[in-house]
């Protein structure tokens, strides 16, 4: 954004963004187009393209001359696709909710910006009009860190008042950073889920050359038209190639990398299934079967926000129990370090997280421990302070991940009795968590294990 001094300035001269100008003072001359100032760097500087493609960012004075030369074409908007639909084909309803694969790169500032219709995004997927029969539901257009629980759960209805209407599945397009969440949380506000939910986005906008949104789109797609996955699962890309998606349990999903397409793994499972580019469906691990019931999808989206995700680190503060448990917080899961630990027998009394526990689960606060590292489980004997912090009412959450359990306490608090959710919490509800690791979920080929049909 420009500085009010320089927008009256432009404003006198009759000079608008993109409008080819001539700026001259007694050191050089330059002529170029009138750029959009980005939202950092200094407002007092006038950004304008040279004849060259660069950028060039001159400081405003008063006593410089500029002088239109030629107005700005008018701005070309987004080409949009036209909906059809097929006879044969099954119904799939797409959510849009805005992110990556829902934007576009603006070439004269340089910056992404979310597409306003989703129309725009289908336009160069002409293929999913031979997939399905696409029922196109804009229901927000935001960028996913700036999606919070209600979001999601207007999501949830919207998901299963689609399913109840008709369609054979859902994809919702969501942003990526808080994908993980997101699938978590439909993961439990659709508990009896009776068809497949893909959530999918993008690492790449859709107009880039090196996007991942149209595969990752035509893979959801293909997913929720012709499988038989009752559950809700993040279709996004399984290797850097083009090669194919990997469908991942949405409450066994992590993001993993910040720009690469195969930027999300599976988590302590292997994923329940792969489409490729001519839209197979290879089936990889057990999963959650459509038919299973002929109920109404529910939507349960009571959710209590006042759960916290704390991290343990070394020299952190215990104090942070004292401060959450002031604000009314119903439930905290923590962090922990290894098998889930905290510093409890430390020399430092300051640094001694065990009493600011106890503290808490006396008030009725409901604690649960997860692990900081990406695999693995957590276990509450096999080491001294974890004995104590069980005596302490902390509740282990076997191989959950951390994002998992603080998005399934806060379900379980909005739709539960305290005792219930401190019940439910390590139970597994919706494939969020197992008893039993196996050794070939570990391996330095995230998806080794693939092949064996389990």
């Amino acid at each position: 954004m420009y500085s009010k001094e320089i927008l009256d300035f432009f404003k006198k001269k009759g000079i608008s963004i993109g409008d080819r100008v001539s700026i001259s003072s007694r050191d050089m001359a330059l002529e170029g187009e009138i750029m959009p100032k980005t939202e950092a760097g200094d407002r007092a500087t006038i950004v304008i393209k040279l004849d060259s493609g660069y950028n060039t960012g001159i400081k405003f004075s008063e006593d410089m001359d500029i002088e239109k030369l030629a107005s700005g074409k008018a701005e070309v908007s987004f080409p949009k696709a036209k909906v059809t639909q097929k006879k044969g084909l099954p119904k799939v309803t797409l959510i849009y909710t805005g992110g990556t694969i829902g934007s576009k790169v603006d070439y004269k500032s340089g910056g992404v910006y979310t597409l306003t219709k989703p129309e725009e995004l289908l336009y160069e997927v002409p293929e999913l009009s031979n997939i399905a029969n696409i029922e196109i539901v804009p229901l927000f257009s935001i960028f996913s860190e700036d999606m919070s629980y209600l979001e999601w759960q207007k999501i949830a209805e919207k998901v299963a008042e689609s399913l109840n209407s008709g369609s054979n599945g859902v994809v919702v397009t969501i942003g990526t950073d808080t994908m993980h969440y997101a699938a978590s949380a439909l993961s439990f506000m659709l508990p009896n889920l009776n068809a497949p939910v893909a959530v999918t986005g993008a690492q790449r906008s859709s107009d880039r050359g090196s996007s991942d949104a149209f595969m990752n789109l035509t893979c959801a797609v293909a997913a929720a038209a012709r499988s038989d996955i009752a559950e809700v699962f993040v279709c996004m890309h399984a290797s850097s190639s083009d090669d194919r998606c990997a469908l991942i349990r949405g409450t066994r999903a992590r993001k993993m990398h910040t720009s690469r397409r195969d930027a999300f793994k599976s988590i302590n499972d292997t994923p329940i299934a792969f489409v490729d580019r001519a839209h197979k469906i290879t089936y990889n691990n057990n999963y959650k079967r459509a038919g299973a019931s002929d109920k109404k999808t529910d939507a349960k989206t009571s959710f209590e926000e006042r759960v916290a995700l704390v991290k343990i680190h070394p020299n952190s503060n215990p104090e942070i129990m004292e401060f959450y448990s002031s604000k009314g917080y119903k439930g905290i899961i923590l962090e922990g370090t290894g098998l889930g630990h905290v510093a409890a027998t430390t020399q430092h009394r300051q640094f001694n997280w065990l009493q600011h526990i106890r503290n808490a689960t006396d008030k009725g606060i409901v604690v649960g421990m997860t692990s900081q590292c990406i695999n693995g489980r957590v276990h509450s004997s096999v080491y001294s302070t974890a004995r104590e912090l069980s005596d302490a009412g902390v509740i282990y959450c076997d191989d959950m991940l951390p994002e998992t359990a603080y998005v399934k306490l806060c379900w379980l608090l909005g739709n539960h009795r305290r005792e219930e959710a401190a019940r439910l919490l390590n139970r597994d509800l919706v494939g969020e968590m197992k008893k039993r690791s196996g050794y070939e979920e570990f391996e330095e080929d995230e998806y080794a294990g693939e092949s064996a049909g389990k």
